[in-house]
C-alpha cells in the first residue's frame, strides 16, 4: 500500500504561491476550516453527543461517518443479492430461509447472513411465517435492468479499488475494468468472435437503457424527421425512440462488428433503420439527420475525444438541426466526482463532467444556443438540447 511520503504541511514553503494563497483565504474558507478543527475536536464530539440540543445532529454525523466505512459491505450484500439471483425468484413468491439457501446454494447459516444483512438495507424484507420477500431497495433494482447489469459486473471495479491509492497513481496501468470495457477493441477479434461483440453491445445497452428512457421523456423526438444516433451498440436506444416516435426515420453509426449486431436486432424487432459502420471519431458522420443522439457516450472519453465528438455533430447535423446528450453528470457531485470519479479513472477514459462543462465545450464547438432540460432523475441523468 502507499504511503505518503511526507507530511502535507511540509511540502508548502513558507514562500510559495500555495502558502501564499492560503494567506489570503476567504473569510468563508476560515470559518470553515475552523468548524472542521472544532469538529474533529474528540472533546467537542464527546460534549455534542451528550448535550440534547446537539446529540441528534451528533449522532446523525457518527452514523453517516460508519455508513461510510461499512459501505463497501453493504454494496456487497447487493452484489451477492444480485449475482445469486435471489431477486427474481423472491418477486415471485417469498421464501423460507431454508429455501433461499437452497437456491443460492449456501449453507442455511451463511443464507442467514446474507438475508438478514439484505433486510436490514431494504433489499429483502421479513414477511410471516420464518419467509422473506423482496424489501423497497431490492424491488427498484429489480425494476431497473441497467442497474442489475452494472451491479452485476462490479467485482471487477471492487478488484480495482482494492488499494484505491495506487489505482490513482498510475492510470495508464491496466485494470480488470479497462479490460472489461472493450473501447478500442481489435476489428479483427470483434469481427471473428461473436462473443466479444455481443459482450461489448450488452454493457452498452445495460448502461444505456435509465439513461434513454430520461432522455425520451425530456424532449419530444416526434417534432423531428430523422434521428442518427451516434455510438449507440446493439440499436436499444433506437428501438426506443421508435415506440416514442414512429414516423421518425432511423439511423445508427457504430463499429463496424457492432453495427452488424444492431443490424441483426432491430430486423429481428421488425424496425427499419440505416446501420453505418464506421469510428465516431476518425471518420464523418452520416449527414441528413436534423437529430443527432450521444447517449452516455461523452461520459466515457476524455476532453480532446468529445471535442472531436461535438464537432463532427455540429458537421453532419442539418441545419437548425438538434443534438441531444443525456448522461450522468458531475452537477450532482456523488454520482459525478465520487463514483463516476473513480469507475471512469479505472476505465482508463473518461470523466463525468458539469452541465456546465459540456456547455462550454458546444459553444466551442460551433453550437449557438444550449440549454439542460429537465430529467425526473436529475442524480442519474441529465440532457442538454443543443442547436
Amino acid at each position: 500500500m502507499l504511503k505518503p511520503s511526507a507530511s502535507p504541511l511540509n511540502t508548502l514553503s513558507k514562500t510559495s504561491p500555495e502558502r501564499a494563497a492560503a494567506r489570503k483565504a476567504s473569510l468563508l474558507d476560515r470559518l470553515k476550516d475552523a468548524r472542521s478543527a472544532l469538529y474533529a475536536s474528540p472533546g467537542f464530539q464527546t460534549f455534542c453527543s451528550g448535550f440534547w440540543p446537539t446529540r441528534f445532529v451528533a449522532r446523525s454525523k457518527a452514523a453517516g461517518v460508519f455508513d461510510l466505512c461499512a459501505g463497501f459491505v453493504y454494496s456487497q450484500i447487493l452484489f451477492a443479492c444480485v449475482r445469486l439471483e435471489l431477486l427474481p425468484v423472491l418477486k415471485v413468491q417469498s421464501l423460507t430461509l431454508r429455501e433461499i439457501a437452497n437456491h443460492c446454494g449456501l449453507p442455511q447459516d451463511g443464507a442467514a447472513r446474507l438475508v438478514k444483512g439484505a433486510a436490514a438495507l431494504g433489499i429483502l424484507e421479513a414477511r410471516s411465517g420464518g419467509r422473506y420477500g423482496l424489501g423497497s431497495v431490492g424491488a427498484a433494482v429489480l425494476g431497473n435492468p441497467g442497474l442489475q447489469g452494472m451491479i452485476a459486473h462490479h467485482d471487477h471495479l471492487y478488484s480495482d479499488m482494492t488499494d484505491p491509492a495506487a489505482l490513482l497513481e498510475n492510470r495508464s496501468k491496466s485494470t480488470a475494468l479497462a479490460q472489461y470495457w472493450i473501447y478500442s477493441p481489435s476489428p479483427s477479434d470483434m469481427d471473428a468472435d461473436r462473443a466479444v461483440k455481443e459482450t461489448y453491445s450488452n454493457l452498452m445497452r445495460d448502461t444505456q437503457l435509465a439513461v434513454a428512457a430520461e432522455v425520451l421523456r425530456a424532449y419530444s423526438f416526434a417534432r423531428h424527421e430523422r434521428l442518427l444516433d451516434v455510438g449507440g451498440g446493439d440499436g436499444t436506444f433506437l428501438r426506443m425512440a421508435a415506440e416514442d416516435a414512429p414516423g421518425l426515420d432511423l439511423s445508427l453509426f457504430e463499429l463496424p462488428a457492432v453495427a452488424e449486431l444492431a443490424q441483426e436486432r432491430l430486423e429481428d424487432a421488425g424496425i427499419s433503420a440505416d446501420v453505418h459502420a464506421g469510428n465516431m471519431f476518425e471518420e464523418d458522420w452520416p449527414d441528413g439527420a436534423d437529430l443527432i443522439t450521444l447517449i452516455r457516450v461523452c461520459l466515457d472519453h476524455d476532453d480532446d475525444r468529445v471535442a472531436t465528438l461535438l464537432s463532427r455533430a455540429r458537421k453532419a447535423l442539418k441545419p437548425g438541426g438538434v443534438l441531444l446528450i443525456g448522461e450522468p453528470m458531475a452537477d450532482s457531485p456523488k454520482v459525478g466526482d465520487a463514483y463516476f470519479g473513480f469507475y471512469l479513472w479505472a476505465m482508463g477514459s473518461g470523466r463525468a463532467r458539469t452541465s456546465s462543462e459540456i456547455r462550454q465545450m458546444l459553444d466551442q464547438a460551433g453550437f449557438s444556443e444550449t440549454r439542460v432540460l429537465k430529467t425526473g432523475l436529475p442524480d442519474l441523468v441529465r440532457v442538454i438540447r443543443a442547436s
